[in-house]
């Protein structure tokens, strides 16, 4: 029980590595609120949750909404009285070179992908100070530190996330609030199926050339992630701070022959 007690936010955790987290989170203990913006969705993960035993509630907000995610954060602090842990998992993603990124594309994966991380921290923050107590997770990816074919916008605001992480952690370092970032390499989620079969000819080929991205040779799962997340939760990582956490199979610091 390694988050027993704790009342933990993440976001987008209707499904893949939110949903996967949520429930690892909620079997180490904590009570999950699950936020999605889509509302069936966050609810099958806290009916999960329940009849496995453990705590969640579902708040559905949109994170590029201040007015809805503040609203939830003051829900939560009204009924639970604290966050001790947010993860701010929400995120989309864009393929397609820069010349090709249609500007409504650019403006909703950068309102997504770094506003959707500003506005819950910037309200789950003061509560945390208060408290002098708090472990926030931004989700960051291993593009943020390579180049990838197509992916030039979900870089860009990756790579922003891992430097807003960076800053977050010299301001409130004195309140004992860590801010940490993960950096996953391809993993399997409904998302990366979904675009494997609408986008190719042949989706298990093109699964097999994404393996080839990691050293490992495989794509990572949303457990694999999770667990790394759990960690960045826990009181066991309470030395990380600023820091990037890799969960790439090798393709950050690698490269096959």
């Amino acid at each position: 029980m390694r988050l027993a007690g704790k009342i933990t936010l993440i976001t987008g955790s209707g499904s893949g590595i939110g949903r996967s987290s949520a429930l690892l989170f909620a079997q180490e203990g904590a009570t999950v609120i699950v936020n999605d913006l889509d509302v069936n969705k966050g609810n099958e993960t806290v009916a999960e949750i329940i009849g496995n035993g453990g705590k969640a509630i579902c708040i559905q907000a949109d994170v590029t909404n201040p007015d809805e995610v503040k609203a939830m954060v003051d829900e939560i602090i009204r009924t639970y009285g604290q966050i001790d842990v947010l993860f701010n998992n929400a995120g989309i993603s864009a393929v397609g070179p820069v010349h090709e990124i249609e500007l409504e594309q650019w403006d909703r994966v950068i309102n997504v992908n770094i506003k959707g991380v500003f506005l819950p921290s910037k309200y789950v923050i003061p509560h945390m100070m208060a408290r002098k107590a708090g472990s926030i997770i931004n989700m960051s990816s291993c593009v943020a530190e390579i180049g990838l074919a197509l992916r030039p916008l979900y870089g860009a605001t990756k790579g922003a996330i891992l430097s807003l992480t960076k800053g977050m952690q010299v301001d409130y370092a004195a309140y004992n609030i860590r801010v940490n970032a993960l950096l996953p390499g391809t993993i399997l989620t409904p998302f990366v199926e979904n675009y494997l079969k609408t986008s190719y000819a042949d989706p298990e080929a093109a699964k097999e050339n994404l393996k080839k991205r990691q050293l490992s040779g495989d794509m990572g799962t949303p457990s694999d992630v999770a667990y790394a997340a759990l960690f960045l939760a826990s009181d066991e990582s309470r030395f990380m701070m600023g820091a990037p956490f890799y969960i790439d199979g090798g393709a950050t610091f690698g490269k096959n022959a």
